[in-house]
């Protein structure tokens, strides 16, 4: 029985893109559906068993009709060479009212055969060609489900988390006992587990994050553990079950730069004992867009400041990538640092996200006129955010406060506290 395991797809993330002419949309939206693409093309052509989104589908709750169209027709290659989907509820699939539909309950509303949508903490059984199999889903935790006004009354937030935290646990633990051990099992989570670290080998401790011990789904009852959510490619278990959380297939900023983009295959033997059927795990590398940062020193008393700059860049591959260049130079070396010289050195990238300078002696990060042209607000603030050197912590913490904000202005509508 072979699985593939892939999570944070974010169709609709269009940060570092431009209009594509032919298409009119975004060329960033075209790297997304290409790197789905590969996905759907290795699933159909090496005898795949069963493919596994374990959440995030889009960008946001609220997928566009293009979106919901493009996202919708890889599924129908995949079901229509007979082969299950399962679709895990992550929190960018969540409406920020419990009265809305999730971004992936279409598919069920229009009883699409074999795609299977893991929207509650349950064991949800799966036909596969290569016979029965058992997907324990957890998805990002609502906390309306989880924990009554009334219970939380009274309550710190970090009390209330906690409290989640345990029940979510020993929701598991109950479910885990449900299994049957003659039909191989595996878990599907979209959540945070206590030691797993970003692109930036920063834990990702997040204030809206509820983390689980590993401890908590590392057990003897499953063969494989898919995880989602975090978008750095990690095993966090060698042992049986193994841990992995795929990555995202794409980079969606500069923090994820050095991160390898892929998915995951398991091959799993349903014929063997309980724990032991995992036999093959391998990690598919696909071609996602690079992201490049030139960081450029220039010394005091440099003669050329912009032929130092123009030096440094020949040093990466910028061709087809998202480059931003970073220069840091004595005040009397500004005057003769020529701009437009460096970004016709960058003609070949794919988009230049920016050419900042640090003025020693005056803190001040600039950003061109020509790259705020366009930029959308979350894009906007990540920028400000990267240029001031905010660690990875503090700017996602940051952007996912703006976006409840800006959803609530939008909506008029109070997100849930998770």
């Amino acid at each position: 029985m072979r699985i593939l395991h892939f999570s944070d797809l974010h169709i609709g993330v269009e940060n570092y893109g431009r209009i594509d002419p032919a298409t009119g949309l975004s060329t960033r939206l075209g790297d997304f559906l290409a790197a789905l693409d590969e996905v759907v093309d290795f699933a159909t052509t090496q005898d795949v068993d069963l493919v596994l989104l374990a959440g995030d589908a889009y960008k946001g709750r609220d997928p566009s009709q293009t979106h919901q169209r493009e996202f919708a027709a890889r599924l129908y290659r995949i079901v229509s060479a007979g082969i299950p989907v399962f679709l895990l509820v992550g929190n960018h699939d969540l409406p920020n009212a419990s009265s809305r539909a999730n971004a992936v309950e279409i598919f069920p509303t229009l009883q699409v055969p074999n795609v299977h949508i893991g929207d509650n903490l349950e064991v949800y059984p799966v036909a596969t060609p290569a016979g029965p199999l058992q997907v324990l889903a957890v998805p990002w935790p609502r906390r309306g489900r989880l924990i009554t006004r009334e219970e939380s009354r009274g309550m710190t937030i970090d009390e209330v988390r906690a409290e989640i935290e345990s029940r979510m646990t020993d929701a598991i633990d109950l479910r885990i006992g449900e299994l049957d051990p003659d039909v191989p099992a595996i878990l599907t989570g979209h959540l945070t587990v206590n030691g797993a670290t970003v692109g930036t080998e920063r834990s990702m401790m997040l204030g809206n994050d509820h983390v689980l011990l590993a401890s908590a789904l590392h057990r003897p009852e499953l063969e494989y553990v898919a995880l989602g959510h975090i978008h750095k490619y990690q095993v966090l278990r060698q042992e049986a079950p193994r841990m992995v959380y795929s990555g995202s297939l794409q980079r969606v900023d500069f923090s994820e730069e050095k991160d390898e983009k892929g998915f995951c295959v398991i091959d799993l033997d349903p014929t063997a004992e309980r724990g032991r059927r995992l036999k093959d795990f391998q990690f598919q590398h696909i071609n996602a867009r690079r992201f490049v940062t030139v960081d450029v020193v220039i010394a005091p008393g440099e003669p050329d400041p912009t032929g130092a700059v123009l030096r440094a860049i020949d040093r990466h591959e910028v061709e087809d990538a998202v480059v931003r260049v970073r220069i840091k130079l004595p005040a009397e070396a500004e005057p003769a640092l020529r701009e437009g010289e460096i970004r016709q050195a960058l003609q070949s990238a794919h988009y230049i996200a920016a050419v900042s300078r640090e003025v020693e002696g005056a803190r001040r990060t600039r950003i061109a006129p020509g790259d705020s042209e366009g930029l959308q607000p979350m894009q906007a603030l990540r920028l400000y955010l990267e240029d001031r050197g905010a660690d990875a912590r503090r700017t996602e913490k940051m952007l996912r406060y703006a976006e409840e904000l800006m959803g609530e202005v939008e909506t008029g509508e109070t997100p849930e506290l998770l």
